[in-house]
């Protein structure tokens, strides 16, 4: 990684696994971090918890709230006034496999927390990417894309919903979302570029979510047994999105992952994710609908 020193960057979902490792290896970089999380006191836990490895962490917290369009748009306002200049923003922020959920505008959680909330942040914040001198935007997908099917039909799951499901479409949305958005980058001109990566199988706290809520012990066990045997520690599961985010020969619309089996484990490489993610009609579809829903658009 190259120094960051003078640059400013937002990471979503900062005060835990993947996010908070993302943290700490830009601010040992010299980057000024804000870290958006929706939970202040937690917020300031792994603020700490980020000095303690970089004593001279530039940091800043903000509340970041992606299932509520209101949250994102105070927080929009409050980074326009406090950091008018946005070298980068590393979506990372996200929910796996819950029971259904609404957010507090009605989205499905799984979509609405993991693409729509993001999408709105994402063109919100574009005009201080815009301001920095190379800017880049980084949504962190799954390999879950690779099951997941958009059902334009029932993108809320409001007449058949399966956790599983609804978690590869929102996953599957992020890589569209990022190869449209790259698209229009480009053809608009923007020094923006977005590109994605996914941590391959990271050991966190995301897959122990949907069995707390659930209350399913077994549930709860297969999560603990497969983070124990089978993932790698989080601080690798970061590297692909800190690849993305910072190596200098990255371009728009490349997709990193780990270069062991199946992607699972390893060190960043660029990978290659499926035809239905490349689907252009489909990303096209996508964008027209967040666009309804979240009543955010592409700016001029």
């Amino acid at each position: 990684m190259p120094s960051l020193e003078g640059q400013t960057w937002v990471v979503t979902g900062a005060n835990s696994g993947l996010g908070l490792e993302t943290v700490k290896a830009l601010a040992a970089k010299g980057a000024h971090v804000v870290m958006a999380c929706r939970d202040p006191s937690r917020a300031e836990a792994a603020a700490d918890e980020v000095r303690r490895v970089a004593a001279n962490a530039k940091l800043a917290l903000e509340s970041l709230d992606l299932a509520s369009l209101d949250s994102i748009l105070r927080f929009a306002g409050t980074l326009a006034k406090n950091h008018p200049v946005l070298d980068g923003l590393i979506n990372n922020a996200g929910i796996m496999a819950i029971p259904r959920r609404t957010t507090a505008d009605g989205f499905e959680m799984q979509l609405g927390t993991n693409h729509l909330g993001h999408y709105a942040l994402s063109l919100r914040l574009l005009p201080l990417l815009e301001a920095a001198k190379a800017p880049r935007l980084i949504n962190v997908a799954s390999t879950a894309h690779k099951f997941g099917t958009m059902n334009f039909d029932d993108l809320m799951g409001e007449k058949s919903y399966q956790p599983w499901a609804a978690y590869g479409q929102s996953k599957l949305a992020n890589l569209l979302f990022t190869y449209e958005l790259n698209r229009k980058l480009s053809s608009a001109g923007k020094k923006t570029i977005a590109a994605a990566a996914h941590p391959g199988y990271a050991a966190t706290n995301l897959q122990g979510v949907g069995a707390k809520m659930t209350g399913s012990k077994f549930s709860a066990w297969f999560m603990n047994t497969g983070n124990s045997l089978l993932a790698q520690p989080a601080d690798m599961g970061a590297l692909p999105t800190l690849y993305a985010a910072t190596v200098p020969d990255v371009k728009g619309g490349e997709y990193f992952g780990p270069d062991g089996f199946m992607e699972l484990k390893g060190y960043p490489r660029r990978c290659d994710s499926n035809a239905k993610s490349k689907d252009v009609e489909a990303a096209q579809k996508l964008w027209e609908a967040s666009e309804k829903l979240t009543g955010v658009r592409f700016p001029a």
